[in-house]
């Protein structure tokens, strides 16, 4: 993906109202693919993708199959997957071949994802050998490493040249990439050994050799390595690209920080989605899409549901015996359920950046169990002061203070331990983690409240 995108004169728009969206609308009715085209060629490619996102599946559809409509490759880009995935559907090989000669090896990786797999070896066959032979290696790693963020255009010059030397290989070269920040530098055998940044080049003497001017200290990305732990790598030596090696430790390609942030920005609002039960939802999907997708999750909890309500059937003759139970039930089994979950996100979080390791799980387990402590103090003390002036029962304040200090404990421990059990399992914590920690927090919160009133009551 492009480092900069070339804004040139071009307006950066953030919102479009309601009127312009008609009269794109009504172009597309009347076939004005003049007018569309010059309106998306003097802003900048962002603005334009959100116009094509904003507008219904039908007009999409109309505005693609437009005569003399070419959609831009850098606009195109821009588009969310959902729609991306959709426009490709409405446009031919040539097209999507159109396409793919004009962006850089990463963004054509990215479409190429998006086509159905009878269509893809006619649309490869159909590029340059050296372009095809690229993406189909690329294609060929998993989809969350990094060969498939990776752009095949890079710089690379010899250690034995002269500043002077590759500033001529630079200007003569047809075939680097569009933006770059860094040169490297590497040996006979294509291995790097070295970084050299653009500026430091222009700014030194023709006969200085690369060698002596390139910074060793440099972090080489393998190329299954998984995309998500380049984020953090990138995250946590603030760089601003880095080579991507073979097994062989060959150069293959590089990449930029603004695929990175691209990464880490999914990845976020992916866990946060799994969080809640959603998955890969867009804002593009349809009804039935949407339904589908968020069916799964919410049988479950369904399932989950029942079992609490198992847990509290267990005990009707305790309820029967004083009916206010069930008032105050649901306020011990919801706190359990909220402090689990505030454990969770947090774990789910430092787990996916790494900083919940091995040698720091024990002080993090020991530290949520006196979290789960104190607030189970607090909130008990609380919840038995709003009991005592609203029952006047002594007793009753006595059993939710001490089941909301047995919840809040277990709601802070599973909060924390079943996500890193989940990873230990190698099942991605996002997904499946909230509804351990409710179900777990509900029955324990249901069980301490009512277990402690049968035994007193």
């Amino acid at each position: 993906m492009s480092l900069i995108k070339k804004i040139k004169d071009k307006k950066v728009n953030f919102e479009f109202n309601k009127e312009y969206l008609k009269v794109v609308t009504s172009k597309i009715a009347n076939n004005d693919a003049q007018f569309i085209t010059n309106s998306f060629n003097g802003m900048h490619p962002a603005d334009a993708a959100d116009i094509i996102e904003l507008l219904g599946q039908n007009d999409r559809e109309s505005l693609i199959k437009l005569n003399n409509f070419n959609i831009d490759p850098e606009v195109f880009i821009e588009l969310n997957e959902s729609v991306q995935s959709e426009i490709i559907s409405y446009l031919s090989s040539d097209s999507i071949v159109k396409l793919l000669k004009n962006l850089e090896s990463d963004d054509a990786i990215a479409i190429l994802e998006n086509v159905d797999e009878k269509d893809k070896n006619d649309i490869l066959s159909s590029l340059p050998p050296k372009d095809r032979f690229a993406l189909l290696e690329s294609l060929s790693y998993p989809e969350d490493t990094a060969a498939r963020i990776m752009q095949r255009e890079f710089t690379a010059t010899p250690s034995n040249w002269s500043v002077g030397q590759t500033i001529d290989y630079l200007r003569d070269n047809k075939d680097l990439p569009e933006d770059f920040l860094e040169i490297f530098i590497v040996d006979e055998d294509f291995k790097p050994i070295g970084t050299v940044p653009s500026s430091k080049v222009l700014t030194t003497s023709r006969d200085t050799k690369m060698l002596s001017i390139m910074s060793e200290s440099q972090l080489l990305i393998p190329v299954d390595m998984d995309k998500e732990e380049v984020g953090n790598v990138f995250e946590n030596y603030n760089l601003n690209s880095a080579a991507v090696v073979d097994k062989n430790n060959k150069l293959v390609g590089m990449i930029m920080y603004d695929d990175v942030l691209t990464v880490l920005k999914d990845e976020a609002e992916e866990d946060a989605l799994r969080l809640a039960g959603v998955g890969d939802e867009e804002i593009t999907d349809g009804v039935f899409t949407k339904t589908k997708r968020r069916f799964n999750w919410l049988l479950l909890n369904l399932f989950t549901a029942f079992l609490a309500t198992w847990v509290i059937s267990l005990f009707g003759a305790t309820i029967e015996q004083m009916v206010v139970l069930a008032f105050l039930m649901p306020i011990v089994a919801s706190m359990g359920g909220n402090a689990g979950m505030q454990t969770l996100a947090v774990t789910v979080r430092t787990l996916a950046t790494n900083d919940l390791t091995k040698n720091n799980l024990s002080q993090n387990i020991l530290k949520e169990f006196n979290i789960g402590i104190l607030n189970g103090i607090i909130f008990a003390l609380i919840s038995a002061l709003v009991v005592q002036v609203w029952f006047q029962d002594s007793l009753l304040s006595m059993i939710i203070s001490m089941s909301m200090i047995v919840t809040m404990i277990v709601a802070g421990l599973f909060g924390i331990l079943v996500p890193i059990t989940l990873k230990k399992m190698n099942i991605d914590p996002a997904i499946a983690s909230s509804v351990f920690v409710t179900t777990i927090t509900d029955v324990i919160g249901f069980v301490s409240f009512l277990g402690v009133s049968a035994y007193f009551l």
